[in-house]
């Protein structure tokens, strides 16, 4: 069985539709429905809510990253025996970047390649019949996609509701439902989006609440029907990153928690083993494995613990003496420097094993897609090879050091190539996450 399948998407960021998306998958789940969830574009955090609001594994789709295969690989994947996908957008439904038709990192070229229909969630505080023209002209500006209704977020009153149905009547969109402007519905954040599900204080009350709203607002049995048929593309057995041992021991805690899902999946299809360590609980990468991985996450918020966990710190320089690889990637590539100035201005000594010095006190956001090219051989893969993925991170580097870099990276906006990341023997890193191997 192929579930059918829905894209929750907005016009803009900050609309609801995390919110939404997670009362809409554990009510359905709480009606008796499997259900499985997927997050468009470059997101760590989003999808560990949805698994935990569907008790079900959830990975990301993204249109400039990902290859046709992968993407249908991966929306196989979650749809072989659920019974519906609700899969959440990312920023607005047509934001993206320059790209080949089809692979711009725009959800809606998730919704053209599955053929999944629009609910489209439309923000309508400070408006009214207005938001109708947000709503037609997200209708008819890509012809390859189907809204097949709205719900509406943050509602001020009745007459507020009638209003704005009025003008969704007036195009001819339904309204499948409407929420008011609640502040208990909202989720907490911090600087890279939502505090992250392990951490979410009462989680599961948190969604049983959601879902309860949400079935209380909303239409579900006309959401499930306007769920429409998968269409997979032609896929093939793909890894997306190559592994970079057999057994790979794996930083996991709530400093390290940045992985996608459809890489550790990728992984583990291709016979690698991951055995996850915690640094923050002082362990060691464990000493029988081949590669060690720190992915990325909130190290700043925890320099002090890290830089005090002795038998951490001394297993994995231990580690890398003996020539197995290891790579951080934004997070991790912050531990794996001389130092890491946190927000208060303290600093505190890192692993030593790259030369580079960071700081989360100097703060500047870098957020984009990316192209590397790997300068050497190493975990990522071998030298000349290209990668996609993206920057995420609020940390400058305040000295770069000695080491050579680990790639050369641009921007799709035609961004000249640019020396990225450390690498010195067997150690690497850069702030760089790699999504997929590019195509």
């Amino acid at each position: 069985m192929t579930a059918r399948g829905l894209l929750i998407a907005a016009p803009r960021s900050g609309s609801g539709k995390t919110t939404i998306t997670l009362g809409l998958q554990r009510a359905l789940v709480r009606r008796g429905l499997t259900v499985r969830g997927l997050k468009c574009g470059p997101d760590y955090i989003d999808p560990a809510f949805h698994a935990a609001a569907t008790a079900a594994p959830s990975a990301n789709l993204d249109s400039f990253a990902m290859s046709d295969a992968l993407l249908g690989q991966i929306a196989g994947d979650a749809a072989a025996g659920a019974d519906i996908v609700i899969a959440e957008g990312s920023m607005g439904l047509f934001d993206a970047v320059p790209g080949p038709e089809g692979h711009t990192g725009a959800s809606a070229d998730i919704a053209a390649l599955l053929g999944w229909p629009v609910v489209l969630v439309v923000d309508v505080s400070g408006q009214a019949q207005s938001a109708a023209a947000i709503a037609l002209g997200c209708m008819h500006y890509d012809p390859r996609i189907r809204i097949a209704g709205v719900i509406l977020n943050k509602v001020a009153s009745e007459r507020h509701r009638r209003l704005v149905a009025q003008g969704m009547e007036r195009i001819g969109v339904p309204v499948l439902g409407a929420l008011p402007r609640e502040a208990s519905l909202i989720l907490p954040e911090r600087h890279l989006g939502l505090v992250q599900a392990g951490e979410t204080a009462d989680l599961h009350a948190r969604l049983d609440a959601l879902a309860e709203a949400v079935a209380g607002a909303v239409d579900l049995d006309a959401v499930v029907t306007a769920a429409g048929p998968t269409a997979l593309p032609p896929s093939a057995s793909i890894t997306p990153l190559p592994a970079p041992g057999r057994r790979i021991a794996i930083a996991r805690d709530a400093a390290f928690s940045f992985v996608y899902p459809h890489v550790e999946a990728g992984w583990l299809a291709a016979g690698a083993e991951l055995v996850p360590f915690s640094p923050l609980a002082n362990e060691p990468p464990p000493g029988d494995c081949d590669a060690c991985w720190l992915p990325g996450g909130y190290p700043e918020l925890h320099a002090g613990k890290l830089a005090g966990a002795e038998r951490f710190m001394a297993g994995l320089r231990g580690f890398a003496a003996s020539g197995h690889p290891v790579h951080g990637e934004c997070g991790g590539y912050m531990v794996l420097g001389r130092t890491l100035v946190d927000a208060d201005g303290a600093s505190h000594a890192m692993a030593g094993l790259l030369s580079v010095e960071t700081s989360f006190a100097k703060r500047k956001m870098n957020l984009g897609y990316r192209r590397a090219v790997l300068e050497a051989d190493g975990p990522l893969g071998r030298a000349g090879d290209a990668l996609t993925g993206h920057e995420f991170h609020y940390a400058t580097v305040i000295a770069q050091g000695e080491d050579p870099p680990l790639a050369l990276v641009t921007d799709p906006h035609g961004s000249a190539p640019a020396p990225a990341g450390s690498r010195r023997g067997s150690v690497t890193g850069s702030f760089f996450h790699a999504i997929a191997v590019a195509g």
